[in-house]
């Protein structure tokens, strides 16, 4: 195993033990009905069922086509409840897109599925997607069957695990996505030259002590080595929770629906 794989191996290891720790602890509040205008649902393909959140605009005119955003939540998003992954650490993540002001600009759909163990990006070999990927995946299709949802302007997000989810997704299917954000995650080097022309916008603390900044910096470097423009945003001194400056970030959320395949 090259030295990057396996510092990625164990990036993944420590969040993936931060993620069964997160599972571990109740959520309070109820895990059914709507909360802050995100509705509880499920998906099932064969033996395997999903739960998410979806968000559905205010006003919603089929006639009209929308955006959505994909949102791969953190550690403390992992469990069965259908909840975690909207609350808590995971409310930047979700909300930035859902605040009244943003929707009145920029009227757009957000699903947040929910692993039950963790995304387990980098498990299935180079061009194919894990089982919980699988499913968000599955996902998308039924949103995109079900509402009038625009194909050329699909937005996927992740912090952490839901960050190395992020650059899973996006490098083994890029043709599914028009833009990406990926904080204090991590991915395959080799792979990213097939995101080169995608726009993408990093986030990672130079002080991360659970997933090292070098992850981050190595995908970048392969972008842009590979003809590709990324942005990056490093913060200085910043530890791994970075996720409520990279989603308070000026010019985030103008740039993201700005994207367009």
């Amino acid at each position: 195993m090259s030295g990057v794989r396996f510092s990625l191996a164990l990036a993944i290891a420590a969040v993936a033990s931060t993620a069964a720790q997160q599972a571990a602890r109740p959520v309070p509040g109820a895990t059914q009905g709507t909360l802050d205008g995100f509705a509880a649902r499920s998906y099932r393909s064969g033996r395997d069922t999903m739960p998410y959140r979806l968000f559905v605009p205010s006003g919603y005119d089929g006639q009209k086509k929308y955006p959505l955003i994909v949102w791969l939540h953190g550690a403390g998003g992992v469990g069965r409840d259908n909840l975690r992954q909207i609350a808590g650490d995971q409310i930047a993540g979700t909300r930035t897109w859902t605040q009244p002001a943003t929707q009145a600009k920029y009227p757009a759909f957000v699903v947040a599925p929910q692993t039950a163990d963790g995304w387990g990006a980098q498990t299935r070999g180079p061009d194919a997607l894990g089982a919980p990927l699988t499913l968000v995946v599955g996902i998308v299709d039924s949103l995109e069957n079900e509402f009038s949802i625009d194909r050329h302007r699909i937005y996927v997000a992740g912090q952490s695990d839901g960050g190395f989810a992020v650059w899973d997704l996006i490098t083994k299917q890029p043709e599914r996505v028009a833009a990406a954000i990926a904080v204090c995650g991590g991915g395959d080097p080799a792979r990213a030259a097939r995101v080169r022309t995608m726009p993408i916008w990093v986030f990672h603390g130079d002080a991360d002590d659970v997933v090292p900044v070098t992850a981050s910096r190595q995908m970048v470097a392969a972008i842009n080595k590979a003809g590709g423009h990324p942005r990056y945003t490093e913060y200085k001194g910043a530890g791994h929770d970075v996720w409520k400056r990279a989603f308070a970030e000026p010019g985030l959320i103008d740039w993201l629906f700005a994207q367009t395949n």
